[in-house]
């Protein structure tokens, strides 16, 4: 119940109209279901190249999604020394283009995010209604800025490498 109530609000906060455009950040500031990652990309130092990159497609996992991480993991993560690794996992859930859901054909295909080096790829795949990120799934599609799409997903990714 808790979470079709998320997601009812998430639709009713995402999908009004805005008076003026706003960027990827904005947008997810707006929604107030992404404080976490917020401070994160911040702290990774990726907040700006959200909000001013072109074309981007973010798969954006919610303070829910950050909270089911093992504790002390996202506290261990937003300390500077860790930059790196957070900068890592974030640029996972970033697409160089946007991807909207009209363009994934049934069944799975690879993406490749902006992550430099190691694992690189997702794989999407959908099934009827449901898409899924690697083990994450989209709760909420296609969210429009004015410089890409987001994409909410129940799941904090982390790469293999």
């Amino acid at each position: 119940m808790r979470k079709s109530l998320l997601a009812a609000a998430m639709v009713l906060t995402l999908s009004a109209p805005a008076a003026n455009a706003a960027n990827i950040v904005e947008t997810a500031k707006e929604a107030g279901v992404f404080g976490t990652l917020l401070a994160a990309a911040k702290a990774a130092g990726l907040a700006d190249a959200l909000a001013t990159g072109e074309n981007l497609s973010v798969f954006a996992p919610t303070d829910d999604a950050f909270a089911k991480l093992p504790a002390g993991t996202v506290e261990d993560l937003l300390k500077p020394e860790n930059k790196d690794k957070l900068a890592a996992i974030l640029s996972y859930h970033v697409l160089p283009r946007e991807l909207v859901s009209n363009q994934l054909p049934a069944g799975p295909i690879h993406v490749r995010t902006i992550k430099s080096g190691g694992d690189r790829t997702l794989a999407v795949a959908k099934s009827g209604a449901v898409v899924t990120v690697d083990d994450a799934t989209v709760v909420q599609a296609d969210i429009k800025a004015d410089n890409g799409v987001i994409h909410v997903i129940d799941t904090v990714m982390l790469p293999s490498s």
